[in-house]
C-alpha cells in the first residue's frame, strides 16, 4: 500500500488490518513512536496522520492509504519541541515524550496553557508529572 511517511511515498506491504503501530515498527523500522497500553488510552503512539493527533494503536494500517504519516522521525531530531523537551526537563524515561511531542505538533506556536492541557489530555506521563512538559510545549 502505498502513502507518505515522513514527507516520502512509500509502499509498504502488510496485512491492511494490521495496526499502523505495528507496521511502522515492524515493516518500516522506525521505533520511536512506542507502544504504551495498546488501547489508545496513554497516548505513548501518537503520530499524525494528515496533521492530525491520533494513537496509531488504534488505526488499522488500511485507514492510511493515501494519507500523510508523520512520526517522531520525521521531526528529524532537531526540532524546536524536541530541544524545548530537553532544555526543559520534559522527558525522563522516554515512553511518552515522543508521544507527547506530535500530540503537541497541532497546538501551533505559543499555546496557552489551558490549550496545552486539552491537547496533551490524551497523553499520560509516569515520571515526571506535567509542568516540565506544559513549560516546554509552550516555550517550543
Amino acid at each position: 500500500m502505498i502513502f507518505t511517511l515522513n514527507a516520502a511515498t512509500v509502499d509498504v506491504d502488510a496485512h491492511p488490518m494490521k495496526r499502523l503501530l505495528d507496521v511502522l515498527r515492524e515493516e518500516c523500522g522506525l521505533t520511536g513512536t512506542k507502544e504504551g497500553c495498546g488501547e489508545g488510552e496513554c497516548g505513548a503512539c501518537t503520530v499524525l496522520i494528515d496533521d492530525a493527533a491520533v494513537c496509531a494503536c488504534l488505526v488499522p494500517f488500511a485507514q492510511v492509504r493515501d494519507a500523510r504519516v508523520t512520526t517522531i522521525e520525521g521531526l528529524g531530531g532537531d526540532h524546536p519541541l524536541q530541544r524545548a523537551f530537553a532544555e526543559e526537563g520534559g522527558a525522563q524515561c522516554g515512553i511518552c515524550t515522543p508521544g507527547m511531542i506530535m500530540a503537541a505538533l497541532p497546538l501551533g506556536e505559543k499555546p496557552s496553557l489551558r490549550k496545552v492541557r486539552e491537547g496533551l489530555a490524551g497523553n499520560l506521563c509516569r515520571c515526571t508529572g506535567y509542568e516540565a512538559i506544559y513549560r516546554a510545549v509552550r516555550k517550543a
